[in-house]
């Protein structure tokens, strides 16, 4: 009887599946979604485009051609093989001028997401952490801030302070922290109470190491959601910004400014609006896909 079961047993135990890598298994659930995979190719695409700018780009971005003033796409009557994209008012390649602007997009992207998601974790962590009057101040700050539009707050600080891309890019990680703090808080309820928590404090554990160690950690995972989604926000919102005149000031190549300063050809040529704006909406969504793909592989209850 055990000679019949041994073999058995022992064709189980190498049955068994192999636990994936974290690494790999991110990567098995996120390439379910076939938008996010998109996505991210579009934005490893447009970061080669924004460090590469300097080599790729045809034409400096302020570099003007007087001879070509509103010169169409190649493709049109009249367009030239000088300028791919047509150019605009001045006679600046419009090309050149959004693979520069890729660059300035999305390092104020990155700079706005960073900052907010640093600041708004550790007023996050205190608030969830110690509750009480603590938690009582961060969050009624936080609701006074989410009370107020985000574009219409971010106009009041840069019109305070003065326009610039700086001072935009400040504006918008005010704005953006509310989000941040509030999700913080949420995961850090859920996890204060939890057995690990209770024993690492009962061996001791000071606030900071039970926050920033044990706690954290725990909590990546819909920081990293929001963060991407972020991405999106900061780059529509620095356009928008641009576009009312207290982001970047021309001559420098923004999306959003690029918008702004030809908008009166926008029905005798085309090519100076729809362009500009064709990449901050494909940007916005790639970021979006992403976000989408970013959820479907770090939410365990979708892991199904």
């Amino acid at each position: 009887m055990s000679q019949t079961t041994e073999p058995v047993a022992n064709e189980l135990v190498t049955a068994a599946p192999v636990p994936m890598p974290p690494l790999r298994e991110f990567w098995h659930y996120f390439k379910r979604n076939k938008g996010a995979v998109v996505g991210l190719a579009y934005i490893i695409i447009m970061l080669v485009i924004a460090i590469g700018a300097n080599v790729i780009a045809p034409h400096l971005p302020a570099e003007q051609f007087r001879d070509a003033l509103l010169r169409p796409p190649v493709w049109m009557e009249g367009g030239s093989w000088k300028f791919l994209l047509g150019t605009d008012d001045v006679g600046r390649d419009i090309l050149s001028r959004l693979m520069y602007g890729a660059r300035l997009s999305l390092l104020v992207g990155c700079l706005v997401v960073v900052l907010s998601l640093i600041l708004g974790v550790v007023f996050g962590l205190f608030a969830g952490y110690y509750g009480g009057v603590v938690d009582a101040i961060i969050m009624r700050v936080v609701d006074i801030m989410l009370a107020l539009p985000s574009l219409l707050l971010a106009l009041v600080l840069v019109a305070i302070f003065g326009p610039s891309i700086v001072n935009a890019s400040l504006a918008l990680t005010f704005v953006a922290l509310p989000h941040y703090v509030r999700l913080t808080r949420a995961a850090v309820l859920v996890e204060v109470n939890r057995d690990y928590v209770t024993a690492s404090r009962v061996a001791g554990a000071g606030s900071a190491r039970q926050m920033f160690i044990n706690i954290l950690p725990n909590c990546l995972a819909p920081l990293i959601v929001q963060a991407s989604l972020g991405f999106s926000n900061a780059i529509l919102d620095m356009a928008a910004l641009g576009f009312l005149g207290m982001g970047a000031q021309p001559p420098t190549p923004e999306w959003g400014t690029m918008l702004s300063d030809v908008l009166q050809f926008a029905q005798s040529a085309w090519w100076v609006v729809t362009f500009p704006g064709v990449i901050i909406l494909l940007t916005v969504l790639a970021f979006n896909l992403m976000g989408d793909g970013l959820r479907d592989a770090l939410d365990p209850k979708l892991k199904q």
